[in-house]
């Protein structure tokens, strides 16, 4: 399991936008967004931490390893 802390992620549209991004990255990736808290976790099996952090920040949020 990746997590990333999303503190710029503020409603769903975000939600949305950082899934579709994950998704792109990675369509198998199983996706948990917890907008409460900003907590983002991927389960993949093919893509590296490194790529979902690059997929997020490509979408416009900032994320930072948790």
């Amino acid at each position: 399991m990746i997590t990333f802390e999303v503190k710029d992620m503020s409603c769903g549209h975000c939600v949305s936008t950082i899934t579709k991004a994950l998704k792109w990255t990675d369509k198998d990736a199983e996706v948990r967004v917890d907008l409460a808290t900003h907590r983002v976790d991927i389960l993949s099996s093919s893509a590296t931490a490194d790529e979902l952090s690059d997929a997020i920040r490509d979408a416009g949020y900032t994320p930072v390893a948790a």
